[in-house]
């Protein structure tokens, strides 16, 4: 990921600044609301519409700025719009003409290059108004436009306006691409009583048309309803194809070379021109993942383009029309050759034709079968380029299968299909997968007075480990000290004083929260960064133990305490955290854990410090993904750190505190850096400046004190 230089500020300046709340994020847009006209003149340039609108929000003039945020989105869209139109005018009016033979063979070639490159800049410049270099916003801009941040200030001003039919269809398209955003979803939730109904009419204004079709395909299959269901396939299919002529046009855009310093790149013809392709074609090659890639998420669905065909020869099957089930049968054996169901259906469905037509004249479906071709010379291309360039390239599986397909999905010949009771597939929610990375664990604790207690066998599960000591008695008790300090009811919980359960109280606070008191001197600023300390000690502890081979990131750290509610203890029976996965939605009932959101999918590992004992109850324990059997359970007291993988493998949840508070620091873990904890980046900074600050002290010889 490309750092950011930002110009030095002076450190009183700088340091208030990082202890802002974070920015807001938001995901690419690819509306199918009907669109307004193309305003008249040429294309305002959405980078400074969008700077427009959001000076406008904060200055509080909120038509303005729906109007200059609305017109952002349009002009951005439009952008677009506009790159992918010229890209497939020009390349199919301007063809490279091949190389030829003797003198100048090659100057044919450049030719058309130089007329395909005057082709996009006449035609960019006619449709935009202008010349495009005005619409090159920077990368900060165009990731708040990837990330629908324009969305979450137009729900705000939406509100601000009483309109609130909008601000919902805002609030919406922004959480699609946000789905961990709990204030959005919490926004979403007051906008439903406001309106005084449960459900609202949701619209994702920038919801992408395959997707779209692909899932209403899906719940007509699912209903048993195969002709809808082949429509909506089919549209699906239709609309991927385009999808992926504009992702592969807007490829051909500007490219970074992060290797390269721009004014020190002295690449001659050939290497520059290659350099500049090999990451267009990467790009191109890319638009598989990108096109299967939901809005907010990192992982593509699945084996996605391939399902549709699948969904399709068994749609096709259950109307009677069985070349069009061949069709799409070989058309998935394309990509996976060697599945045995569909190769059972292949011959089932041969044998179902009639008469008169040849089994080996139905081939596979063509698009996909050009689809294909395009697709593996591509790779050759790449895989061939950089063994020359001297660049690594590993090819992805684009095509992964989750699991193993059912037996219930394969049409099974010889059967009588009148009498048959054939399913189709299920396409509901994924159960958690197992771990796909080696488990390990045993690895050193890493700092000495650390008492090891339990293993995951110990503990009767995986990845599990219990210890002690991980804080002192006196540490216990300075960060108990600033917890009561710095903690806010509801902090964490979305404002909610009683988010688990109505007989306990739930305060909370992050490391940046503490770091802002120990700055403006509401707590000592010694015990706010023991906060800071305790967490990093606590991930390098877990990164070690479980002998992980790469960096373990912080997905969000919380100091929480729960104090339980006098005279609402008699004859209780709840938990004071009920059973569940930290990264899937655990479903006792079907034994599963779903991995799907609004989990936090991302998370991997997860670990619990606490700070105190003299409480009653509140033990924490590990379950059977039933949520009932009991398989371990543990008495929380100060310097206790219990740490485990966040998947479904360990279902888990808190006893009822029924006197007294008790109080511990909470930690979740990625091994994916796109989600580390934005405040603990800001954390971090934070600390590097005042580290920097004492250093400058001491070199000065001052004591902190004589400041005052």
């Amino acid at each position: 990921m490309r750092e950011r230089i930002w110009a030095p500020l002076p450190l009183p300046l700088l340091l208030p600044w990082l202890l802002l709340p974070p920015p807001l994020w938001g995901g690419p847009p690819d509306s199918r609301r009907p669109e307004r006209e193309p305003e008249p003149g040429p294309l305002q340039p959405f980078d400074l519409l969008y700077a427009s609108g959001v000076a406008a929000y904060y200055g509080g003039d909120y038509e303005l700025a729906v109007r200059d945020l609305e017109a952002a989105l349009r002009s951005h869209r439009r952008l677009r719009e506009i790159c992918a139109r010229c890209a497939r005018h020009c390349t199919a009016r301007r063809p490279l003409a091949p190389p030829g033979a003797g003198p100048g063979a090659e100057l044919p070639f450049f030719r058309a290059l130089l007329e395909r490159a005057r082709c996009y800049r006449s035609c960019q410049s006619q449709r935009l108004g202008g010349p495009a270099s005005r619409h090159r916003a920077s990368e900060d801009v165009r990731s708040d436009f990837q990330r629908r941040v324009p969305y979450n200030y137009l729900q705000r001003a939406y509100i601000k306006l009483n309109q609130l039919d909008k601000a919902v269809e805002a609030a919406h398209t922004f959480f699609m691409a946000n789905p961990e955003h709990m204030e959005m979803q919490q926004n979403i939730e007051n906008y439903r009583t406001m309106a005084g109904v449960e459900a609202l009419q949701l619209v994702d204004r920038e919801a992408k048309p395959h997707l779209e079709s692909y899932s209403a395909g899906v719940k007509h299959y699912e209903a048993d309803d195969f002709e809808l269901a082949i429509k909506y396939f089919e549209q699906a299919l239709r609309e991927y194809f385009n999808e992926d002529k504009e992702c592969r046009a807007l490829c051909e855009g500007p490219q970074r070379f992060e290797e390269y310093e721009f004014l020190g790149y002295k690449a001659g013809l050939y290497e520059a021109i290659a350099d500049h392709y090999m990451q267009v074609l990467v790009c191109q090659h890319e638009c598989v993942r990108e096109l299967a890639t939901r809005p907010g998420r990192l992982s593509p669905i699945e084996n996605f383009l391939p399902l549709h065909y699948d969904y399709l020869q068994f749609a096709y099957y259950r109307v009677g029309e069985y070349v069009k089930a061949l069709e799409c049968a070989k058309a998935y054996l394309l990509l996976h050759p060697d599945d045995e169901d569909v190769l059972d259906n292949v011959d089932f469905y041969e044998s179902l034709l009639d008469d008169g037509t040849d089994p080996a004249s139905v081939e596979a479906r063509e698009d996909l079968a050009m689809f294909v071709k395009r697709h593996k010379l591509e790779s050759e291309l790449i895989r061939s380029g950089a063994e020359g360039l001297g660049f690594s390239y590993t090819e992805p599986n684009y095509w992964a299968r989750y699991g193993g397909r059912q037996d219930e999905n394969r049409v099974p010949s010889g059967v009588n299909v009148e009498g048959a009771e054939v399913h189709g597939l299920s396409m509901g929610k994924k159960s958690s997968p197992k771990i796909d990375r080696d488990l390990k664990e045993g690895g050193p604790l890493l700092y000495e007075n650390i008492t090891f207690v339990y293993n995951s066998e110990q503990l009767n599960g995986t990845q599990r480990v219990l210890l002690d000591n991980v804080l002192s008695e006196e540490q216990c008790r300075e960060l108990h000290s600033v917890a009561s300090s710095i903690m806010l009811v509801g902090d964490g919980y979305r404002g909610k004083t009683s988010p688990h359960t109505p007989n306990e109280k739930f305060e909370g606070a992050t490391v940046l929260k503490a770091l802002k008191f120990g700055y403006e001197g509401r707590v000592p600023l010694k015990s706010a960064r023991l906060f800071y300390d305790i967490s990093e000690k606590a991930r390098k502890i877990v990164e070690s133990y479980f002998m992980l081979n790469s960096t373990l990131y912080f997905s969000y750290t919380h100091m929480v305490c729960r104090t339980a509610l006098s005279g609402q203890q008699d004859r209780r029976n709840d938990l004071s955290h009920p059973i569940h996965a930290d990264n899937c939605l655990l479903d006792p009932e079907a034994n599963e854990c779903w991995k799907e959101p609004p989990a936090y999918t991302f998370r991997d590992y997860s670990a619990l410090l606490y700070m105190n004992d003299d409480f009653e109850g509140g033990e924490f324990i590990f379950t059977e993904m039933d949520a009932k059997t009991v398989t371990a359970s543990i008495k929380p007291k100060c310097g206790r750190m219990i740490s485990f993988s966040s998947g479904g493998e360990n279902p888990h949840g808190v006893k009822a505190v029924t006197k007294g508070q008790r109080c511990a620091v909470a930690l979740w873990f990625t091994l994916d850096p796109l989600y580390r904890e934005l405040e603990r980046i800001q954390a971090d900074e934070v600390i590097a400046i005042l580290d920097q600050e004492q250093q400058g002290k001491h070199e000065l010889n001052i004591n902190p004190k004589d400041e005052l």
